[in-house]
C-alpha cells in the first residue's frame, strides 16, 4: 500500500493525528508500505502557485522522513494533479522519480479538470504535465502515473453527465457506494479484467490503481477485490506506487517505445453500455479513441484525437481547467468535438494515424 498524508495531518497535534502518524510509520516497518505526502488534496496546481507548492513539498517530505525514521525516503509523491515544473523539481531537487501526477479523464467532477493524457506511465513534457515528452529537450525524468483506473466507456463522459459517474471503475467510492455491493464489486473486477485480460495481451503488462480517502471506508470492498484478484490472476503483484514507477523506469528510458492499446466492450454497469466497444491507442505522438456498436458491426467513429507533437502550455494563473485538448476530445465540450470517421480527418492527421496503425485504414 501507498499512504499519502496531508499537510494538516502532518502538523495536527491532537492525539488522534499523533496516533495516525505513529500507525503509518508502523505499517512501513511491518509491511513495507510506502508513506508519502499529498499536496493540496489532489488539486494543488489549480489553487496554489508553483513556488508555494515546491516549498510545501520540500518541507513535507522532510517531515515524512522524520515521522517514519531510520533515514526513510518515499519513492513517489501522490498528488492527484501536479504541474510539469514541480515534477521536474521533484526529480532534480528531491531525487524522487515517480509522481502520481494526473487523474485520467477527469473533467466536470470534484475540484479540478484535467482530460487529455495517457492512462499508463509516461515521462511528462516540460510544456505540459499531460503531454508525453517528445525528446531530450522537453524531457522530465519523473514517471507520471494515473491515480484512478476507470471504465473507459464511463470515462468518456463529462462528470455526471446523463446521470452517470465518469469516474466509475476500480475505485469503490464510484462503484460500491453508487451501485451497491454486488453490482459495485462486479464493476471493480470487470474494469480490472479490461487490463489484466485483453489489456495484458495487447501491452505485455497490465496495471490498475485506485486511490481513495480511507476515512470514507470500503475496507471490506478492498479485501474482497484483492482476494478475488489473487484467485483470478494469481501472478498479480501488489506493490507500492513508487516501486511500480521505478520498475517501469528501469525498462523505459524515454517515451519513444510507448504504444498502449486498450479494447473494452461495455460491462453493463450504468454508463458502460453492453453493446458498445471502445478502443484506445496511446503513444508519444498522439492518443486516439474509436467507438462503435459491436452488436451491429457499425463503422467505428473517432471520439478523441489528441496530438502531442503540437505546442502545449499549462495555465499560468490559478484555475480549475488544466486539460490538454486540441483536435478532438472525448468529452464533447467544444463544437468541434463531434464523433467523426477517420476519413474525415485532415490528410496529415490520417497519415499520422495510419503510419502507426495501418490496420485502421479499413475504417476510413
Amino acid at each position: 500500500m501507498t499512504w499519502a498524508i496531508s499537510w494538516l495531518a502532518l502538523h495536527d497535534d491532537r492525539k488522534e493525528y499523533k496516533e495516525a502518524r505513529r500507525l503509518l510509520a508502523s505499517y512501513h516497518d511491518r509491511y513495507g508500505d510506502e508513506i508519502t505526502f499529498i499536496p493540496g488534496g489532489y488539486f494543488a496546481p489549480m489553487y496554489n502557485t508553483r513556488e508555494q507548492i515546491q516549498r510545501t513539498i520540500h518541507t513535507a517530505l522532510g517531515m515524512v522522513s522524520e515521522m517514519v525514521g531510520n533515514g526513510y525516503r518515499p519513492q513517489c509523491l501522490v498528488a492527484g494533479f501536479m504541474d510539469a515544473e514541480n515534477q521536474r523539481l521533484l526529480a532534480e531537487d528531491e531525487g524522487i522519480h515517480v509522481c502520481q501526477g494526473q487523474i485520467w479523464s477527469q473533467h466536470g467532477i470534484d475540484n479540478g479538470d484535467g482530460d487529455g493524457g495517457i492512462c499508463y506511465p509516461y515521462y511528462p513534457s516540460r510544456e505540459h504535465y499531460l503531454k508525453p515528452a517528445q525528446g531530450p529537450g522537453d524531457f522530465i525524468d519523473c514517471v507520471c502515473l494515473d491515480g484512478w483506473t476507470c471504465d473507459f466507456l464511463a470515462a468518456r463522459r463529462n462528470g455526471f453527465e446523463g446521470g452517470f459517474n465518469s469516474r466509475m471503475g476500480v475505485g469503490p467510492i464510484e462503484t460500491v457506494r453508487d451501485l451497491g455491493v454486488a453490482a459495485g464489486r462486479k464493476e471493480m473486477l470487470d474494469t480490472t479484467a479490461i487490463h489484466f485480460d485483453k489489456g495484458h495481451a495487447l501491452n505485455g503488462f497490465a496495471w490498475v490503481t485506485a486511490i481513495w480517502e480511507v476515512s470514507i471506508g470500503h475496507d471490506e470492498d478492498l479485501t474482497y477485490w484483492l482476494g478475488t484478484v489473487r484467485d483470478r490472476w494469481p501472478d498479480t503483484q501488489v506493490i507500492t506506487e513508487g516501486e511500480f514507477g521505478l520498475e517501469w523506469r528501469k525498462h523505459h528510458a524515454s517515451n519513444v517505445g510507448l504504444n498502449y492499446r486498450f479494447d473494452e466492450k461495455g460491462t453493463g454497469a450504468p454508463g458502460s453500455e453492453k453493446n458498445l466497444e471502445i478502443q484506445w491507442f496511446m503513444n508519444r505522438e498522439f492518443r486516439l479513441a474509436l467507438l462503435h456498436d459491436w452488436t451491429t458491426n457499425s463503422r467505428p467513429l473517432a471520439i478523441d484525437f489528441t496530438r502531442y507533437d503540437l505546442k502545449a502550455e499549462e495555465p499560468q494563473k490559478l484555475q480549475r481547467e488544466w486539460s490538454l485538448m486540441n483536435v478532438l476530445n472525448q468529452k464533447e465540450l467544444r463544437p468541434q468535438d463531434k464523433p467523426r470517421r477517420l476519413g474525415d480527418f485532415s490528410f496529415d492527421d490520417q497519415h499520422r494515424i495510419y503510419a502507426r496503425y495501418p490496420e485502421l485504414r479499413r475504417f476510413a
